[in-house]
């Protein structure tokens, strides 16, 4: 007998890149049944190696992939991958006296101008501000975690239609229907899932090309290392044939054409002013400064995350961490509501927290643009960003921006830490709070063992965590509230009002389970 009706998923994911292969992971923590479609048949690609599948790994990616237990694994894969191919000091930044800390439109700041006292909710954790990982290696990663936690992964199968109803989404890929109760597109800046679904898509068009390219040069002394500013454009050269850059064209050759030789060296001359020669080219890409944001994360059944609900230029590497952190702030909501046990309006925080943060990261990435034009007064502002960047306050604060320390959600707290990621708190008997949010459970720490906290919380005991004991450096507080996403929900400083705490635990984890607050 054949079962002539497929399975119904509780949640199809399309694209299998980073994001959707982690918000796979979270939603396989509540054991829901997780179907992603992916259009390449092979993941391996030489966009995804190194040199130009560097991506820099922000505070809140690192933090996440920390607490989910992932980060040890990215580490270790990495140096691997960096023995293997010995291009771990290719790049140009890594061939400096002082430490880089990240930059802004090319303009550097370094670790020894940041004044980390600035944070002072911030406690020492394995989850350091800044990594580099290629993205194959983030993607091998992710990929044999979602399925050894039992998410179904399905390559060769490119999203092309979707039908959503009341109560389900029905997905056409390929030659093949498959069904589930909710659809998440995370499949990048082309989204089929965006434009099937009729998504408003705003914001503003290109100003430049940028080409990522790997050459054989005639004389490679013919180029100076590093990065410049030219009268046309900007450049950025590594030994022996690495090379970025950037043309203001209004973005006019961006996948319009096959990229050539003869074009690549006849932009590069254009752009560094000089005759060189090339023989060869490796590999090459476009990218333009193009910045759009869905106006809606949401529309019924239909979710998107990552590059699919908003895109930028890749100026300072924040579009792979604003994804990641679309899936951690999604995974653990998706599910709830699916399980039933959400509170009113759960869901729609998704939507309240991360567009605030997409249009953040827009803006700044605009701002980078504003800084590269080849103009004169585009220079002399430049200037006055670099004295600035060049100060312990200025270095500090682009830091803040550029490494997400600065990342909050307006919760409604009077508490500087609400909103914010928790502090990797360390309780006495060595163990750090980074390590039991491994499960995707929220957590209710209560460092003064207060038996009344301990008998309410018993209500969500499924849902959260608690934890009694003291912390080494309590930051001055006796109970805190963490999501399962690891954003600090509530705090108290005096002695735990359990009323207090009985209504911030009902905010994010609904009724108690013996109120009729059903798990599935």
């Amino acid at each position: 007998m054949h079962d002539h009706h497929p399975p119904i998923y509780d949640v199809i994911i399309a694209g299998a890149g980073p994001v959707g292969l982690f918000l796979a992971c979270e939603l396989r923590l509540s054991n829901l049944s997780v179907l992603v479609l992916e259009r390449a048949e092979d993941p391996d690609s030489p966009l995804k190696r190194l040199p130009f599948g560097m991506r820099g790994l922000s505070a809140p990616t690192l933090e996440a992939f920390y607490r989910r237990g992932l980060l040890e694994e990215f580490v270790a894969a990495q140096r691997a991958e960096d023995a293997a191919s010995k291009t771990a000091t290719h790049t140009h930044w890594n061939q400096q006296p002082r430490r880089p800390a990240g930059h802004f439109a090319g303009i550097q700041f370094y670790h020894d101008d940041i004044d980390i006292t600035k944070w002072p909710y911030r406690l020492p954790s394995p989850a350091g501000t800044s990594v580099a990982v290629a993205l194959e290696t983030l993607e091998t990663v992710l990929a044999r975690r979602a399925c050894s936690l039992g998410a179904e992964i399905q390559r060769g199968f490119g999203v092309e239609d979707f039908l959503a109803s009341d109560d389900g989404v029905s997905v056409r890929a390929g030659e093949k229907t498959f069904r589930g109760r909710w659809l998440v597109g995370c499949d990048g800046g082309r989204s089929s899932i965006r434009k099937a679904g009729g998504f408003e898509f705003v914001g503003t068009d290109p100003e430049f090309t940028g080409y990522s390219v790997e050459v054989e040069i005639t004389g490679p002394d013919a180029l100076r290392p590093g990065r410049h500013y030219t009268p046309t454009g900007m450049y950025t050269y590594a030994r022996p044939g690495t090379i970025a850059m950037v043309e203001f064209d209004g973005g006019a050759f961006h996948r319009l054409q096959p990229i050539t030789l003869e074009h690549v060296q006849a932009v590069l001359r254009r752009v560094s002013g000089t005759d060189v020669t090339l023989t060869h080219l490796r590999s090459a890409t476009t990218w333009t400064d193009r910045a759009y944001q869905v106006t809606a994360y949401r529309k019924g059944r239909v979710l998107l995350a990552g590059d699919a609900a908003h895109i930028h230029s890749p100026l300072g590497g924040q579009g792979l961490n604003l994804g990641i952190g679309d899936a951690m702030n999604l995974g653990w909501k998706l599910a709830s509501t699916i399980r039933g046990d959400a509170p009113a309006g759960l869901l729609d925080s998704y939507q309240a927290e991360r567009h605030p943060v997409g249009m953040g990261i827009l803006d700044w990435s605009r701002a980078q643009v504003a800084l590269m034009r080849p103009t004169p007064s585009t220079r002399a502002l430049e200037a006055v960003i670099r004295d600035l960047i060049g100060t312990r306050d200025g270095a500090t604060y682009f830091a803040e921006r550029v490494w997400g320390v600065s990342l909050r959600y307006d919760l409604g707290g009077s508490h500087p830490l609400v909103g914010r990621s928790v502090p990797d708190f360390e309780l006495v008997d060595g163990t750090k709070v980074g390590s039991l949010l491994r499960e995707g459970n929220g957590l209710l720490l209560d460092f003064d063992r207060s038996a009344s906290l301990e008998a309410l919380s018993s209500g969500w005991r499924k849902r959260v965590t608690y934890v009694a004991g003291d912390a080494k450096d309590r930051l001055g507080l006796r109970a805190v509230l963490v999501r399962p996403d690891g954003v600090v929900a509530w705090t108290s400083e005096s002695a735990a009002d359990d009323e207090e705490a009985v209504q911030a635990i009902s905010r994010w984890f609904g009724e108690p389970e013996d109120a009729g607050g059903s798990a599935r």
